[in-house]
C-alpha cells in the first residue's frame, strides 16, 4: 500500500477519465454511442457541462455529460431526506390474546388509533399459548377485524404471517410522521395568527 493515496468513491470527470474512449450518453439520457474521450471532452466543453465516468467497469466505460456539481448536490439532498424519512419512522407494538374481551380490545385499539394518528407505525402481535396454537384462524379473524376498524388511518402493510408462537401484522399509517408534525405546527400557528388579528382590529376601535 505504500505510495497510494486512499481510494476514491467518486467517478472520474473530465481529463481525469484516462481511456481511450467512452460510450457516450447525453445530458437528457440520449445514446450518443461510442466516441474518443477527446471528442467527448470537447463536447461537455462546448455544451459547458462535465464528462463524468457513470459505469467504469464496463467496456468502453459509460460517461454522461452533466452538471456535476448540481448532480452531487441533488443527490446529498436526497441522501439526506431518505436519512430523515429512515430515523422519522417509529414502529409501536401491542400485543393481544386471540380470545381478548371487548373492553380489553376497544382499550388497545385505541392505542392503535393514537400511534397511526401520530404517523407511527404499529406492529400487532398475537400471542398464542397452548391449545390456541392450534387455531390461527382466531389471530387472522382478529387482525383482519382491527385492520378493518382502523383503514381509515392506516392500511397492513405486512399481511399477518406465524412467527413461532405468535402471529405479527404490520399497519403503516396513511399520513407520515413528517406530515402530522406539519399539520400540529400549521394548527398551533393558527390561533396565534387570530389572536394578532384581534388585537388589531381592538387597536382600531
Amino acid at each position: 500500500m505504500l505510495g497510494r493515496g486512499p481510494i476514491s468513491a467518486e467517478p472520474r470527470i473530465n481529463d481525469r477519465i484516462r481511456v481511450a474512449e467512452v460510450r457516450l450518453v447525453g445530458p437528457n439520457g440520449e445514446q450518443v454511442g461510442i466516441v474518443p474521450v477527446q471528442d467527448a471532452l470537447r463536447l461537455a466543453e462546448e455544451a459547458q457541462l462535465d464528462l463524468v465516468e457513470v459505469a467504469p467497469t464496463a467496456r468502453p466505460p459509460v460517461a454522461k455529460l452533466m452538471d456535476y456539481g448540481k448532480y452531487k448536490y441533488e443527490s446529498a439532498v436526497k441522501a439526506r431526506e431518505s436519512r430523515k424519512n429512515q430515523s422519522n419512522t417509529i414502529i409501536k407494538e401491542i400485543k393481544l390474546r386471540p380470545k381478548i374481551d371487548p373492553h380489553d380490545y376497544e382499550t388497545k385499539k385505541g392505542h392503535v388509533e393514537r400511534f397511526l394518528k401520530g404517523g407511527d407505525k404499529v406492529k400487532v402481535t398475537i400471542m398464542f399459548r397452548g391449545r390456541e396454537q392450534s387455531r390461527p384462524e382466531l389471530g387472522r379473524r382478529l387482525l383482519a377485524r382491527l385492520a378493518d376498524d382502523v383503514a381509515d388511518l392506516g392500511a397492513v402493510e405486512s399481511q399477518p404471517k406465524q412467527d413461532g408462537r405468535n402471529m405479527v401484522m404490520v399497519l403503516g399509517p396513511h399520513k407520515r410522521r413528517s406530515e402530522h408534525k406539519a399539520e400540529a405546527r400549521a394548527g398551533a400557528a393558527k390561533p396565534r395568527r387570530e389572536q394578532r388579528q384581534e388585537e388589531q382590529a381592538g387597536q382600531g376601535t
